[in-house]
């Protein structure tokens, strides 16, 4: 069996960026970029108020010296002539310095009278002046290839003049639930069934971190049909199955998709839940097959699909994020599986749920995080250091 670090180091080394596109600004959050971003004009372009006031000369106002006002500079409608000595122009935040003037008196440290400003507060030249270029140059280089866009990000792109950046395109994943024991929710269910939750989570957890989703139709237990419907995941990026996985007579996803160019790269994982893991290729097409038990195959796609989506949009190989917690139970010693419990959180403290059976999908839903337990760690008493994934931190 392949350890989990071991398992995800050859999954991400087989994965690369999708190709760029071009994409609006207000579609690019989220997105990483796939050519840098330089500023395309300078900000501020010309020397600005950074506060409401007076534009003068500082060697023009001494403590009780009186400015005759000459007009005034709201942000957007620029003074268009040349402060002279003993001069002042009414100004408004945002608004160009006018020439000549170098610095600002504040509107609370001035008093307005019949045309004229009286300074009640010394000033130094430079004052509330924001220069030309305080923020970024015209060329100025802003934000790197491969960065994943926030907010912040597109407000700085969009003052820097980009309409349009070049992002790597998002990942497009093909689902294929399999069984005959699953029908669709509201669908009618066949005797023995149950309703099919992993390819509509799994769709919401790929949305969530930024992938198309392209759930296909359910393939029962028959090679052929698999096979066929596999076939729906031509022109993803990557088809992720879920079931079949095992070892008993009606898993037979391996089996079915081998005439049709399945490459296997190795099988089942030392982790639990999760053991019967697939990893390989489907002629070209990264294949991932999850296990068919709802929480295996959801805690697997945290382990190993959310990372393969993050480098397929463009950025570093790295396991999905973990945070230092205390543990607020006690904890047995562990087998040589990598464990990954669900659990409550109480602030810092990570509580695992009495029962981990991976069929339980409401108890995932009210899990907080995943407690990691590594191969043969030995038992832990209640308060003891441990690792978790917060799950609310990725959408899932």
């Amino acid at each position: 069996m392949q350890s989990v670090e071991a398992a995800r180091a050859r999954i991400l080394a087989a994965l690369s960026a999708t190709p760029p596109e071009t994409v609006a600004l207000a579609e690019a959050a989220g997105r990483v970029l796939a050519r840098p971003v330089a500023a395309r004009l300078t900000q501020p372009p010309s020397a600005v108020s950074a506060m409401d006031g007076y534009a003068l000369r500082a060697a023009d106002a001494p403590l009780g010296a009186r400015l005759r006002v000459v007009g005034e500079a709201p942000a957007g409608h620029p003074f268009a002539g040349h402060l002279g000595p003993g001069e002042a122009v009414r100004i408004f935040t945002g608004a160009f310095i006018p020439q000549g003037a170098d610095s600002i008196l504040l509107q609370e440290d001035a008093t307005a009278e019949a045309g004229m400003v009286l300074v009640r507060e010394t000033l130094t030249p430079g004052r509330w002046v924001r220069p030309a270029g305080l923020d970024f140059t015209t060329g100025e280089s802003l934000l790197p290839t491969g960065r994943k866009l926030t907010a912040r990000d597109i407000g700085l792109a969009a003052a820097a003049n980009h309409p349009w950046l070049t992002v790597h395109r998002r990942p497009r994943i093909g689902i294929l639930a399999t069984g005959d024991e699953i029908a669709l929710p509201g669908d009618p269910l066949p005797m023995g069934g149950i309703v099919s939750s992993n390819a509509h989570a799994l769709a919401a957890m790929l949305r969530a971190a930024g992938a198309e989703a392209v759930i296909l139709p359910i393939a029962p237990d028959d090679a052929d049909a698999i096979a066929t419907l596999a076939q729906g995941a031509r022109g993803c990026d990557m088809l992720v199955t879920t079931g079949g996985a095992s070892v008993g007579e009606h898993d037979l996803v391996q089996k079915a998709l081998i005439p049709g160019g399945f490459a296997l790269d190795f099988w089942k994982i030392a982790m639990r839940p999760g053991k019967p893991l697939i990893w390989g290729r489907l002629g070209e097409t990264p294949m991932l097959g999850l296990p068919g038990n709802p929480v295996s195959a959801l805690v697997c796609a945290v382990v190993f699909l959310l990372p393969s989506v993050a480098v397929m949009a463009g950025l570093p190989a790295a396991a999905t994020p973990s945070e230092a917690a205390l543990t607020g139970a006690d904890l047995a010693a562990n087998d040589q599986r990598e464990d990954y419990l669900r659990c409550r959180l109480d602030g810092e403290v990570a509580t695992p749920f009495s029962r981990q059976d991976s069929s339980m999908l409401k108890t995932l839903a009210r899990a907080d995080a995943l407690l990691i337990r590594a191969p043969h760690a030995a038992a832990l008493p209640a308060g003891s250091a441990v690792r978790i994934i917060r799950l609310s931190a990725l959408g899932v």
